[in-house]
């Protein structure tokens, strides 16, 4: 790994081109959305990259003067990053710099002390998680629940790493009494995505956003009248093909290392689900998690040499 460490908070620091962009989460999702944008739009994106100071006090027609493209331009670039507009995308690049959290974006060098490797992981692990918290937006939040809460069937997909927390959430779901299936084998998701139907929800986890059969599986969930939530990048083409999306942009690429701290924002992001929805079907839920709970208590070993549940 490179020997690197940054330990600046995002508004004392300027941003000087796409690779010191993981400081801020929001420009760590224009980051990892510059491969799916027009080369016009790609234009604005790296102008944002290099300047996002800047940025904040300039007028979409100032920025396309700038940028020496058109005005429909800039508001197609924050569209494809996930805003409704210029206006919001200035709004939520504002809170993103002047969020205050420092983002410690260390790598392990070959000359660190467990102590220190130790440090480095956990310091970078939190400060993403109170970013992907901060930036996780709330109506999305909630339509997802509700998709999960009404939904027929569950099925949850992943490919590689992003396969374990597929495989993480079914075990979240299945006890709430609903049909819940994991699938990991890009043949057998697209199968199982062939045979879904209004009323059934499919949640699509993946770091990167744009693994081409979990894409695939997605686009035939749709078809067949399925609601896909998608864990992801923002931004990314996952992300556009969800009903609807939660962001989890953290500070690694997962092109180049096995995805950690993202997997850990999802799990996360999955446990935040697992309690709407169990707050959202109430006491009945409460009756059944109490009986699941006394068949794990029968077979554990209680009080022997201080060791209980």
């Amino acid at each position: 790994m490179n020997a690197k460490r940054t330990a600046t908070s995002a508004p004392q620091a300027q941003v000087n081109g796409a690779a010191a962009a993981p400081r801020s989460s929001l420009l760590a999702r224009i980051a990892a959305a510059l491969p799916d944008l027009r080369k016009s739009e790609r234009a604005v994106a790296e102008r944002v990259l290099a300047q996002p100071n800047r940025v904040l006090n300039l007028s979409i027609a100032r920025l396309a003067e700038l940028v020496q493209v058109s005005q429909p331009t800039v508001a197609r670039f924050a569209a494809a990053i996930g805003f409704s507009g210029y206006k919001e995308f200035k709004l939520r690049l504002a809170q993103s710099l002047a969020s205050g959290v420092p983002f410690v974006h260390q790598d392990v060098t070959p000359d660190d002390t467990l102590e220190l490797v130790a440090a480095k992981v956990f310091d970078c692990t939190i400060g993403a998680l109170i970013s992907v918290r901060n930036h996780l937006d709330t109506a999305c939040l909630t339509r997802a629940v509700n998709i999960l809460t009404q939904a027929r069937r569950i099925e949850c997909y992943g490919v590689g790493v992003s396969g374990i927390v597929a495989l993480d959430a079914q075990h979240r779901f299945f006890r709430f009494g609903v049909p819940a299936v994991s699938y990991t084998d890009v043949h057998t998701m697209g199968m199982a995505a062939t045979v879904l139907r209004r009323g059934d929800a499919v949640l699509a986890v993946s770091a990167s956003g744009r693994t081409t059969d979990l894409l695939g599986s997605v686009e035939i969930a749709r078809e067949s009248g399925a609601d896909v939530i998608a864990i992801t990048a923002g931004g990314s083409p996952l992300a556009k093909r969800a009903s609807v999306a939660l962001y989890a942009d953290v500070p690694e690429d997962p092109d180049i290392y096995a995805p950690m701290i993202s997997r850990l924002a999802h799990l996360t992001i999955i446990d935040v689900l697992s309690v709407g929805v169990a707050l959202a079907l109430g006491p009945p839920l409460q009756q059944r998690l109490e009986r699941a709970k006394r068949t794990l208590r029968d077979k554990r070993i209680h009080g022997a040499d201080g060791f209980g549940c």
